[in-house]
């Protein structure tokens, strides 16, 4: 928990802590991605100052606020809650970072994909239902621009990986392994990758 509020601190941001309030069957509650696994995130080669990263259900902005400021990586974070976009923009008045995320209050299944994402990050922000419909607007956003996508999935359900599966699109390409960073041996303690390529470069 010290690393926690260690990280927290040095950004001037405060991401910490659960928060339930517009959980419901489709909407997950809000819970951060530990910054251990974005240490390790940002260690792994995916996030680069061309790149541009999508946090879906982006909370307080913490995923965010970490990979610009380690990595320079440009970012966006949507958010469909108020209560906990409000966090996310006071986050942005205070941090330290001099990239700082934009911040979008939407829908995911609403949100239009803009044609320069290239990374797309979810810690099971909501149910598959939803998944389903933000994976269309990813489609949709890849088959407009042609481009290689990288998705990474922290923590996956088994609901999940299981729907991702059957995308003909989407294919497997690594899993940043996490079980060492925490007690226990959990198998969910993982970063799954999957990759929507650019055939064009191919040609």
């Amino acid at each position: 928990m010290d690393h926690e509020y260690t990280w927290d601190r040095l950004l001037q941001i405060k991401t910490t802590g659960r928060d339930d309030t517009g959980a419901d069957e489709y909407h997950h509650p809000y819970e951060p991605t530990p910054y251990s696994v974005l240490e390790r995130m940002a260690e792994s080669g995916f996030f680069r100052e061309e790149n541009v990263v999508l946090d879906y259900g982006c909370g307080k902005g913490r995923v965010g606020f970490f990979l610009s400021y380690r990595t320079k990586a440009q970012t966006i974070g949507i958010e469909y809650d108020p209560h906990i976009f409000a966090g996310a923009t006071e986050n942005r008045q205070t941090t330290i970072s001099r990239i700082k995320p934009a911040f979008l209050l939407t829908r995911a299944e609403e949100y239009a994909v803009p044609a320069e994402v290239d990374r797309c990050y979810f810690f099971n922000p909501f149910s598959v239902e939803i998944l389903n419909k933000v994976i269309a607007r990813i489609l949709g956003s890849w088959y407009e621009a042609p481009r290689d996508i990288f998705l990474f999935f922290y923590y996956p359900s088994d609901e999940f990986i299981a729907y991702l599966m059957t995308v003909e699109e989407l294919e497997f390409y690594d899993e940043i392994e996490c079980g060492d960073l925490f007690p226990g041996s959990d198998p969910r303690e993982r970063v799954m990758i999957f990759w929507l390529p650019d055939y064009g470069e191919w040609e």
